[in-house]
């Protein structure tokens, strides 16, 4: 979930991303901020749906069902089903025969409508084919700027309405791209489509976390020369810094009720985690050993925060009381274990192990069992979608730096890339208040 300038510059192994090994970065054009979608991958269990062309959406200057499909497909519930050669809407009565002749379990239409005052109304709805059960639908009144936004939040109304749980398409991701010598922290959707630019600087941006609400980012800036550590509002840009204290201050991990953080500081000689206050203040110590801890993260309930240590001798992840006091190692498969994640609903660790390779490692926490989710080497930072359902990550695919979704799993991913650049930290945000 988070970077550590200290960890990587003191763990040699693990260097070839850290923030100095931009200078090797490609540049990348402007429009770069497009993504594709790439599944890869078969489900056991997907629920097939088909989806009709919104009627209008060919005027309009984004294709709805387009969006709605991606979102689902990349979920890993779901499996596309032909709805070629159909006309519906959301006033249409189907005939369920056609649809179950076609295996549909589900079926979903609507229209995009453009007003006179230009904005669009976004209208569908959703269709259980085996019971021939109308399952209800929504209207949204967008201006042409949140087209996307209403195709995401009908993908979560048809995920919830079919899965029971909440969907996350219109939440947001963070990341940070390098072009030239310019680092750029971005705001995107969570498909990485609409990018918009939260901070531009000459000098590498790290360890995006997003606040519990939504509305903040704290993030470690180079730009004064040293790594500190900002806490910037995403709605109006306005940041305000939290920690410039002597040596390395890092890898902000953001409490579960928002008050304050866990952060990696060097004011005291080597690499110790601290709690500081949201507002800021004086930071109380909470590792106390000759080694180096970092890279911080809380359980959900607040009550612990798991770390990387190299204590044993080698890096490994660790879980103390979120007060400090006695740490118990958590890793055991491998001999480099880094960048911890710890799922919202607290029952899976996401982190990167190196073998054979940087990979991408999922441990269910109440049996202790690992599972190996890439065939990727050089994932990093995973950070959960707020349903628990998916993991982002970075990695190199293809020769090429992207960011990569999958489900906890490793059954279906998805690719999120760009047409070229160097994309990586990436924070996925919490669901939209």
């Amino acid at each position: 979930m988070k970077s550590d300038a200290s960890h990587r510059t003191n763990f040699p192994n693990r260097q070839r991303r850290a923030l100095i090994a931009g200078l090797a970065a490609t540049s990348v054009p402007t429009a770069f901020a497009q993504f594709r979608v790439e599944v890869s991958g078969v489900g056991l269990t997907q629920l097939p749906i088909a989806l009709v062309p919104f009627r209008g959406e060919d005027a309009a200057p984004q294709k709805i069902s387009a969006i709605i499909r991606a979102d689902l497909e990349r979920s890993g519930q779901f499996r596309p089903v032909d709805a070629s050669g159909q006309a519906m809407d959301e006033t249409t009565r189907p005939d369920m025969s056609v649809w179950r002749q076609r295996s549909a379990d589900a079926l979903a239409g609507g229209s995009v409508t453009r007003l006179p005052d230009g904005r669009y109304d976004v209208r569908f709805r959703l269709w259980d084919v085996v019971k021939g059960q109308d399952l209800g639908g929504q209207g949204y009144v967008v201006p042409q700027a949140d087209l996307r936004l209403a195709a995401h939040k009908i993908a979560d109304y048809i995920y919830e309405k079919l899965t029971g749980e909440k969907g996350v398409f219109s939440t947001r991701l963070a990341y940070v791209t390098k072009a030239g010598s310019r680092y750029t922290l971005w705001v995107a959707d969570s498909d990485g489509e609409n990018a918009q630019a939260a901070l531009g600087s000459p000098e590498p941006i790290i360890s995006p976390t997003w606040s519990p609400n939504g509305s903040q980012l704290a993030y470690v800036s180079f730009e004064s020369r040293k790594p500190v550590i900002y806490v910037h509002d995403v709605a109006n840009g306005r940041r305000r810094l939290l920690a410039n204290f002597r040596g390395s201050n890092s890898a902000p991990a953001w409490s579960p009720d928002g008050r304050s953080l866990a952060v990696t500081l060097s004011r005291d000689g080597g690499s110790q985690i601290y709690l500081i206050s949201a507002s800021g203040g004086e930071p109380r110590r909470l590792t106390q050993s000759q080694s180096i801890d970092t890279e911080p993260t809380f359980s959900p309930d607040g009550a612990s925060i798991y770390f990387v240590s190299d204590r044993g001798g080698a890096p490994q992840i660790y879980r103390m009381p979120a007060s400090g006091g006695n740490a118990q190692r958590v890793t055991f498969n491998g001999a480099y274990n880094v960048s911890p994640a710890v799922s919202p609903d607290g029952r899976y660790l996401a982190y990167v192990s190196r073998t054979g390779g940087y990979k991408l490692q999922v441990m269910e926490l109440a049996s202790g069992n690992v599972t190996a989710v890439t065939d990727t080497s050089e994932d990093e930072n995973p950070s959960f979608a707020p349903n628990s359902r998916l993991i982002v990550y970075a990695t190199r695919q293809g020769g090429r730096e992207a960011l990569m979704t999958t489900t906890v799993d490793g059954k279906i991913k998805a690719r999120l890339a760009g047409r070229s650049g160097d994309i990586r930290e990436p924070s996925w945000g919490p669901f939209q208040q």
